[in-house]
């Protein structure tokens, strides 16, 4: 096993250039930082092609288990010093695991959507953090895709994947322009509701069950003027204090979650 002590090493350069965007894109990879965000990774199928391990930063006692994993499905094993692995991580406290995995693309046509799906569309969010959070209250909400429109974040950028806590390997996401998507909600028959603040309606007051997508904005501008025209309900989330909205990632947990109370209760036959 190649063993890396210097911080300039050519991997541990190639390791710092990926976490600009260009450079990913490039190389058609990513970075993966973390136990628990191998851990779902590999438990969701995904295989690294380099796995970085750093035992003095080690926090726990089943990395050994992880990298035999990894290894087992075809991962380079490269181990590193405590000062090389600091320099390529990105996580403030690094817990010693870092891999390297091939971007992939899914496309709407390669959903497999139930018979009542629950969508939510999120429309040009700019901060990577609240993309990696929306994923995960969908996953937690049960939503069967994420699409992704008029992309400003990167999918893969390593907060993106910090803060979906390894969601991003197992919740089907889908990055393309709002047009395909539209077109794809129509044909499919799938209900949109807008959030915004100028709309009467409440979220609570809204039929949230049945084939229905949640459509949120961006941070700056909220959901564009097509999207708002374009919605079959347009809903607010109630505002008690001085601000008139909530962050996005916190108005798509409170949104999401009323349509989980509905739909709990539509399956159960209102009881």
């Amino acid at each position: 096993m190649e063993r890396i002590t210097s911080t300039t090493n050519p991997r541990v350069k190639h390791l710092v250039r990926l976490r600009d965007r260009r450079h990913r894109d490039d190389d058609g990879v990513f970075v993966v930082e973390g136990y628990r965000a191998v851990r779902r990774m590999l438990d969701a199928g995904v295989h690294p092609q380099e796995l970085y391990i750093a035992p003095e930063w080690f926090q726990g006692s089943n990395e050994g288990a992880l990298i035999d994993e990894a290894r087992t499905h075809g991962a380079e094993i490269v181990e590193m010093a405590r000062e090389p692995f600091a320099k390529c991580a990105y996580r403030d406290r690094p817990d010693g695991l870092l891999a390297v995995v091939p971007q992939w693309h899914t496309r709407l046509q390669d959903l497999q959507l139930p018979a009542v799906p629950f969508l939510l569309v999120v429309e040009a969010i700019e901060k990577p953090g609240n993309l990696g959070t929306i994923l995960r209250s969908a996953d937690a909400a049960g939503i069967h895709a994420v699409l992704v429109c008029d992309q400003v974040t990167d999918m893969f950028n390593p907060n993106v994947v910090r803060s979906s806590t390894g969601v991003l390997f197992s919740m089907p996401v889908v990055v393309t322009s709002s047009d395909e998507v539209q077109h794809f909600l129509r044909a499919q028959k799938i209900r949109t509701v807008a959030t915004t603040p100028d709309a009467t309606l409440l979220h609570t007051d809204a039929d949230l069950t049945g084939p229905v997508a949640v459509l949120m904005g961006s941070e700056s501008f909220g959901l564009s003027q097509r999207w708002l025209a374009d919605a079959d309900e347009r809903v607010r989330i109630p505002m008690a204090g001085q601000a008139d909205s909530l962050n996005v990632a916190m108005a798509t947990i409170v949104t999401l979650f009323e349509a989980v109370r509905q739909r709990s209760r539509s399956s159960s036959g209102g009881q």
